[in-house]
């Protein structure tokens, strides 16, 4: 596998405050904060994102609700414990925080240099759209992993269906929010909401196959939703 590097994880983002901000954790004496931005697509969509971004960040920015924000980072993972369910929690690591002055054209976007960790899911939809699903771990520093959905569509979809675990790709896209409905077996149905990357464009570094002696891809990923209730 290859070695981190700072480029291999790399968010752009551009909103409004959508949420109060929170205190969400302290790690080495450093405090973080979370919150959700509001994120236009072209589409007059809003994908409400979550984000963290660490205390010695936020200074004398404005992070009070529909103030306008601008966010570089990364898209990180983490296990949380949710109902007594292992459960894959994805959020904007805020890297450069500010108030946003001029108007982006594309307020949205992400590149991840990663590897395939679970087989591609290829299906239809009723209207025969192809979409695949694919599982990328991206690696970061400290010989951690970050592990983010992504979805493909059509052409993309389809040249999913030739990748195998331990495929080196390079991805761009968007990050987007989708709720959906949970049905649990006692009748029960909740909203939640999932995040995944949507795939614009995609590049086979190389093929794991040809390599596998070599590289080792983690796969405890079983039971994992990528769900931020």
């Amino acid at each position: 596998m290859t070695e981190y590097t700072a480029d291999n994880n790399w968010v752009y983002v551009a909103g409004k405050m959508d949420s109060a901000v929170e205190f969400s954790h302290e790690m080495y004496g450093e405090g973080f904060y979370s919150f959700y931005l509001a994120v236009p697509r072209l589409s007059d969509y809003v994908d409400r994102l979550p984000v963290t971004v660490s205390e010695r960040l936020i200074g004398e920015i404005d992070l009070n609700k529909g103030a306008d924000i601008v966010i570089t980072g990364q898209f990180r993972s983490y296990n949380k414990l949710i109902d007594g369910s292992n459960r894959l929690v994805l959020t904007v690591f805020a890297r450069e925080i500010s108030n946003q002055t001029d108007e982006t054209k594309n307020p949205n976007q992400i590149f991840l240099n990663g590897f395939v960790c679970k087989p591609p899911i290829y299906r239809t939809t009723p209207f025969k759209r192809e979409i695949a699903d694919l599982l990328i771990a991206v690696n970061r520093a400290y010989n951690k992993s970050d592990y983010i959905p992504t979805i493909a569509w059509g052409r993309n979809a389809r040249f999913c269906q030739k990748l195998a675990v331990g495929d080196n790709l390079k991805i761009w896209g968007r990050i987007q929010s989708r709720e959906y409905q949970k049905r649990y077996p006692n009748g029960e149905v909740v909203d939640k909401v999932a995040y995944e990357v949507s795939v614009s464009k995609m590049e086979v570094v190389h093929s794991g196959r040809e390599e596998e002696k070599n590289r080792s891809i983690p796969m405890n990923m079983q039971g994992n939703e990528a769900v931020d209730s």
